[in-house]
């Protein structure tokens, strides 16, 4: 459930837990959040940036003293993931921006993660390192090769304490098997095998084997011209590893079913909902495709994100989706203003919690929104600076559209458009939340004592 008092949905105990990032004045293009995961325990946090660097937070261990600390992240590891590129044959730019990353199970004392741009995808292998050799017998102190006749006994090399050191490797790279932008990656329930996805093919890849990958969708029609949707996301099944599911610009999803075929291209299931005529316009098809889709933790449901609504979807009732959440149906007299200002083409993400209970996605003016499945209560809330203060408890916002605007609301002609959350974060078991709003990243908590 959202948590809150007495039944009121607009009563929330969601509190401040801090903000990472930059002051305003100092932004880049670079410093802006393009991906936020946490990992299966939701001890590490990881994000993306535009820049290319990934930024590991590790949470803070629990003290009697200050219980309230318990939701806090400090960093843990910061590396440069990807660099721009140039490709020479096409002449186009490969950007470093971090479009995705998804965390491995952890089976040792090292972490795992996959991150990707538009062309190529990396494992990387976070570790600690707290102790260093010492005492070779064919390198000096500072690692320089030795005379071989300076030699003259045998030593057995020994492991000093040292400052705590993490370090990221690159162990796998993937590349060289995309025509266009990936837009998502999937690690499978298997461990073994992963799916990147563009917008016109879905590769399953061996995280063992870096120059192969057996291609598992294509929709790429043998005329360009005759192309009339492309693939938008895609992710497997929480729990059966034959089993994904992709989203398309066209408001579509297909389950599809790897042991049917080496090709997934005929579908097992098709999840779409009829357009009503009445609500025909021009930005009908824009507002319609679909920026994610998420398997509940289940896997009983789906949950896809349109440009103006939440919806989920059983995996039984391909008609019609069985919950349908409205965003911020208060933009739908806006969409022409949005059209022009391209905010219309953003792509939301949307998260469970971890009972599956509640989903949360983003909106505008650094809102992002809630919904409680159970009891059909929802709540805006929003991520500022302003409210920052530790432990400070966060108000509900309303959008005011004409008439009378009462105090504690915010007129729809005064949303600023620039400030957006696009990318959002659940912790797998507690609730804890992370909410990208441009260069930072905010932590939210609830409010227990």
């Amino acid at each position: 459930m959202i948590p809150g008092r007495g039944g009121d949905p607009d009563d929330t105990r969601w509190c401040f837990a801090q903000v990472k990032g930059v002051v305003e004045v100092n932004v880049t293009e670079a410093d802006i959040i393009s991906t936020v995961e946490f990992n299966s325990t939701g001890e590490l946090l990881a994000t993306g940036d535009k820049g290319g660097r990934v930024v590991v937070f590790q949470r803070e261990q629990e003290s009697k003293n200050q219980p309230h600390r318990r939701g806090e992240y400090n960093v843990y590891s910061t590396f440069q993931s990807h660099e721009p590129e140039f490709d020479y044959l096409k002449s186009l730019e490969i950007e470093e921006k971090i479009n995705k990353i998804r965390w491995l199970p952890q089976h040792n004392a090292a972490y795992f993660l996959l991150s990707t741009n538009d062309k190529t995808v990396k494992l990387w292998k976070i570790s600690e390192r707290d102790r260093r050799p010492e005492g070779y017998n064919l390198k000096d102190e500072e690692g320089r090769i030795r005379d071989p006749a300076t030699i003259t006994t045998l030593r057995v090399p020994v492991l000093r304490p040292m400052d705590l050191m993490v370090e990221a490797t690159a162990r796998r790279i993937f590349s060289n098997a995309h025509t266009y932008h990936i837009n998502s990656i999937s690690v499978n329930s298997d461990y073994e095998t992963f799916m990147s996805t563009d917008d016109l093919r879905i590769n399953l890849w061996n995280l063992e084997i870096t120059n192969k990958s057996f291609n598992i969708v294509d929709i790429k029609p043998a005329n360009m011209e005759e192309l009339t949707e492309v693939i938008t996301a895609a992710e497997f099944h929480p729990n059966q590893c034959n089993t994904f599911v992709y989203s398309s610009s066209k408001g579509s999803i297909r389950l599809c079913d790897m042991r049917a075929a080496a090709l997934c291209d005929n579908h097992s299931k098709f999840f779409e909902e009829p357009e009503d005529p009445s609500n025909r316009s021009f930005f009908s098809e824009i507002i319609s495709s679909i920026s994610d889709v998420k398997f509940s933790h289940s896997g009983r449901y789906l949950m896809t994100r349109d440009y103006l609504t939440v919806k989920v979807w059983d995996l039984n009732m391909e008609s019609k989706p069985l919950e349908t959440y409205q965003v911020h149906d208060y933009l739908r007299s806006k969409l022409c203003s949005l059209y022009e200002n391209d905010c219309i083409f953003d792509k939301f993400e949307c998260v469970w919690n971890g009972s599956d209970s509640v989903i949360m996605t983003g909106s505008y003016n650094n809102f992002f929104r809630m919904f409680d499945r159970n009891t059909k209560r929802d709540v805006t809330l929003e991520a500022s600076r302003e409210n920052s203060k530790p432990r400070a408890i966060l108000k509900p916002r309303k959008v005011c559209v004409g008439g009378k605007r009462r105090k504690d609301e915010i007129s729809v002609d005064s949303l600023d458009f620039s400030k957006k959350i696009l990318h959002t974060a659940w912790h797998p078991s507690e609730n804890i939340i992370a909410v990208a709003a441009t260069n930072n990243l905010y932590i939210f908590q609830d409010k227990v004592n």
